[in-house]
């Protein structure tokens, strides 16, 4: 691999060769040049797996196959490559790395790889009790010494393995179709990039906050540097504003990758506006169309009064109406209306109901009322009539009409 150039290298082979200068770098110190050669090849992986779309914003960290969980890494390993790299500037260099390793955090967190803990830190934005942020690193310490420990006991098993394997070829021959049989550590494999991924955000939280201690610090040297009378203070501030722009819009290409799409505009003149500055996306249906006006109508100023300034406006004009909103804002007053008339059904409904619901015990209660009034009456009229028949007894008012009378 190493008389091909880097175009024509596939992207396992690159990494695996970026990956060992990363290694050479981080052990002990190496040239410059070599340092950004590994730069350089892991920019160019990066590129690839934009191409090739190896991850996606709706995946996790199951989803993802074991050959292409490696590649999360291409992020950090540039940052650090990035960190390494000596010039008179500093400060373009901290930023640069500063960035790839937010892209790779930002990245992970995707991925549903980054700890809760961590998380709420990172929205804390380094702030809380020192009690707390005393436990955090501890507990950041204890899993990057379980994933050194995961990732050194995996090299120890795969060299045992591998002793293991020379000893029995030796010691049996070796039969026909049986020496390229490959050994199925795909699950150790997966194991293994997952505990480098871990200790990789552990290193690369620790990394992102001295690196932005020390742009603090580079900051602040400048300023009172530029302060004391250095000349090119326009220059440099100008080189530092587009660097910056710069980065936000390489920052912002790299995570459009794995960020939720925002919402659509829908209604066309929103975005027409949008588009030519009349308008903010952050207005939202507060935006109002204005209908569109041809010929001598659209500079003719004021009211029109007499019948030429009418006829002269109708000149050119369409032989339609012209809508005064759009779909959107149609669609939505007609679902204004349905939601009130739906209001003003439901209202209606639970008013009869309950007018049904609570005048039926009152109607029952009347008739039971007027029915015991019915009945009193009825018993003092028979009582009445029970007493003049004491006090008339039968026949008692014929006697002169009896022939004895």
């Amino acid at each position: 691999m190493g008389g091909l150039a880097m175009e024509e290298m596939p992207l396992s082979a690159l990494f695996e060769q970026a990956r060992k200068i990363h290694l050479a770098a981080s052990e002990s110190g190496v040239d410059q040049d070599v340092v950004k050669k590994g730069c350089e090849m892991f920019q160019k992986c990066e590129d690839m797996i934009g191409k090739l779309a190896l991850f996606s914003s709706n995946e996790t960290k199951e989803d993802i196959s074991t050959n292409n969980l490696k590649y999360l890494l291409v992020p950090y390993y540039l940052a650090e490559l990035t960190e390494k790299i000596i010039q008179d500037d500093r400060i373009p260099i901290v930023k640069a790395s500063y960035a790839k390793l937010k892209e790779f955090f930002s990245f992970c967190e995707a991925m549903e790889l980054v700890p809760d803990e961590e998380l709420e830190a990172s929205s804390r934005g380094g702030s809380g009790a020192p009690a707390d942020r005393r436990a955090l690193k501890i507990a950041r310490f204890k899993r990057q010494k379980a994933a050194e420990a995961k990732l050194l006991e995996i090299k120890e098993r795969k060299e045992r393995r591998g002793r293991s394997t020379k000893a029995s070829a030796l010691s049996t021959p070796v039969e026909s179709g049986e020496e390229d049989i490959p050994d199925d550590d795909s699950e150790e494999e997966r194991e293994a990039w997952l505990s480098s991924i871990n200790l990789a955000i552990c290193k690369a939280i620790d990394l992102l906050e001295m690196l932005k201690r020390e742009e603090e610090m580079l900051s602040a040297i400048k300023e009172r540097q530029l302060k004391d009378g250095e000349d090119g203070f326009s220059r440099d501030a100008l080189d530092d504003r587009t660097k910056k722009a710069e980065t936000w819009h390489r920052d912002a290409a790299a995570r459009i990758q794995y960020s939720k799409p925002a919402q659509p505009i829908t209604c066309a003149t929103f975005a027409q506006d949008v588009l030519e500055g009349r308008a903010s996306v952050s207005q939202g249906h507060d935006h109002k169309n204005q209908p569109l006006i041809f010929g001598p109508a659209s500079i003719v100023g004021g009211p029109l009064s007499t019948e030429r300034e009418r006829m002269i406006a109708q000149v050119f004009q369409p032989s339609h109406r012209m809508p005064t909103m759009c779909i959107e804002d149609a669609g939505l007053t007609e679902m204004n209306i349905m939601n009130d008339w739906q209001e003003q059904t439901k209202k209606a409904i639970e008013e009869a109901t309950t007018s049904w619901y609570n005048d039926k015990p009152l109607r029952r209660k009347e008739e039971d009322e007027e029915e015991d009034d019915e009945d009193e009456e009825a018993v003092m009229k028979a009582r009445a009539f029970d007493d003049w028949k004491d006090d008339n007894p039968r026949g008692a008012g014929n006697k002169k009409l009896t022939p004895c009378g």
